[in-house]
């Protein structure tokens, strides 16, 4: 059962893979905003996943996040997320992210609970209507 207070926590590390040069939001060797933001939805959607019915995943529609301070290379980077607020399907989370100098980024990020089978049948509809 969903409850707020659940906790969730991921880590990664800084590499040529997630730096603002290959997510293209940036020139510099540093973790990029967008991996940032990912590493926060991956955190807060691991955190719930046990506690959803069958059948069930969570989508993202909101996301209100700053990034406070750079991260280079070699450095891991944590993300804690915190559920603090159940609204019916809507979900509200805390976030916050740590290199092993400090807090890099907090905010909030809500999620949406689905139907995944629906919600692609929804999704795959464009396609199709597209193509009339």
């Amino acid at each position: 059962m969903l409850e707020i207070g659940i906790k969730g926590s991921q880590k990664t590390q800084v590499s040529e893979d997630n730096t603002a040069i290959t997510a293209g939001s940036g020139i510099l060797p540093v973790f990029a905003t967008p991996a940032m933001v990912a590493l926060m939805e991956k955190t807060c959607w691991k955190s719930v996943a046990p506690y959803l019915q069958e059948g069930e995943s969570t989508v993202g529609i909101s996301l209100n996040v700053s990034h406070l301070s750079a991260t280079p290379l070699g450095m891991e980077v944590t993300c804690e997320s915190t559920l603090v607020q159940v609204d019916g399907r809507k979900l509200t989370f805390k976030v916050e992210a740590y290199d092993e100098a400090g807090k890099i980024g907090e905010g909030s990020h809500e999620r949406f609970i689905v139907i995944s089978d629906k919600f692609m049948k929804k999704a795959k509809s464009k396609i199709s209507s597209e193509e009339q």
